[in-house]
């Protein structure tokens, strides 16, 4: 045990300057800085993402895993083009990646599709990292160049099987499961490096908040992106859906898969897309693994004043 901090001063110091270099770029392009609630007595619906709870005033809150929801709010109530730099929580995930407690930009673009959100992403993390190389690729096209493979049109068996081969395990897993798997542990390690590799159009079951359509063979795929340098996602992007009634279904859908979890669909959110969410994309992104990157760190923690384990 140490009371000493996880970071070195000059890390803490490149910190400050990158928030500086953020909020520069942003006043640049008249984007206002907002602040929302990290504390909410709803809980975030995607079942993949696992809440930290809190007890406030007898009754059941949790901290944000993202501010998308409060955010969507103000954009409903007619902010206009908005980001925010703040703390985010997610049970269950540390290590040389992740910390419960991380920092995260997320920004709205009202007006955006997905390409020019891209595009603007890519100068935003581009310019900071000064990496000029930008590489694109559909999901279909990653997957089948990487791990030589057809997400869309092989069965769940053969999917199955061929995840279980590349990562030597035996395991029942659902097609999206086995995605991520592949995803993670062949396709990641594997892209180029020092270069700004965007993945889009992923699976319509991947989908969370984003548009889906019809892809020219009649599959729908998600209007969403990610972004990767030296195989770290750094940033996973949105354009936004705006459908309340498809929005609802979707919350229905993960509250399936959560099966015994029980967890409160947050009604304001859905009453500000009712009102009218304005088209837009949103992107959010991930702080310390971008000063990670910067800084030439392989680990979440020397980038922390102090991770979990000195909190």
């Amino acid at each position: 045990m140490t009371w000493q901090p996880n970071a070195s001063i000059p890390a803490l110091q490149e910190r400050a300057n990158f928030y500086r270099y953020l909020r520069e770029f942003f006043l640049q392009r008249s984007v206002l800085e907002v602040e929302t609630p990290m504390l909410s007595k709803a809980a975030v619906s995607d079942a993949n993402l696992q809440p930290v709870s809190a007890q406030v005033m007898n009754a059941p809150a949790f901290l944000h895993t993202s501010p998308e929801y409060p955010m969507k709010r103000l954009l409903a109530a007619g902010s206009g083009d908005i980001y925010q730099i703040c703390k985010t929580f997610r049970d269950g995930e540390q290590g040389n990646r992740h910390n419960p407690e991380f920092s995260m930009l997320e920004y709205y673009r009202l007006g955006f599709n997905l390409e020019t959100l891209m595009d603007e992403v890519a100068q935003l993390v581009g310019d900071y990292l000064a990496i000029q190389q930008r590489q694109n690729f559909t999901y279909a096209q990653a997957l089948d160049t990487y791990a030589d493979l057809d997400p869309f049109n092989m069965s769940d068996d053969e999917l199955r099987a061929r995840c279980n081969e590349f990562v030597g395990t035996d395991v029942d897993l659902g097609r999206d499961a086995c995605l991520d798997i592949i995803m993670s542990h062949v396709v990641e390690p594997q892209l180029p490096k020092n270069t700004l590799v965007f993945i889009y159009n992923y699976p319509a079951s991947q989908a969370a908040l984003a548009k889906t359509y019809e892809r020219f063979d009649g599959i729908q795929v998600a209007k969403r992106f990610e972004l990767y340098v030296n195989g770290l996602e750094l940033a996973n992007g949105y354009d936004e859906l705006v459908d309340v009634q498809e929005q609802k279904s979707r919350f229905d859908v993960e509250a399936k898969k959560r099966e015994h979890e029980q967890r409160v669909d947050d009604e304001y959110f859905l009453q500000a897309l009712a009102s009218g969410l304005p088209d837009c994309s949103g992107v959010a992104i991930g702080l310390d693994r971008i000063l990670m990157l910067k800084l030439g760190l392989s680990n979440i923690s020397d980038v922390l004043s102090f991770d979990f384990s000195r909190a």
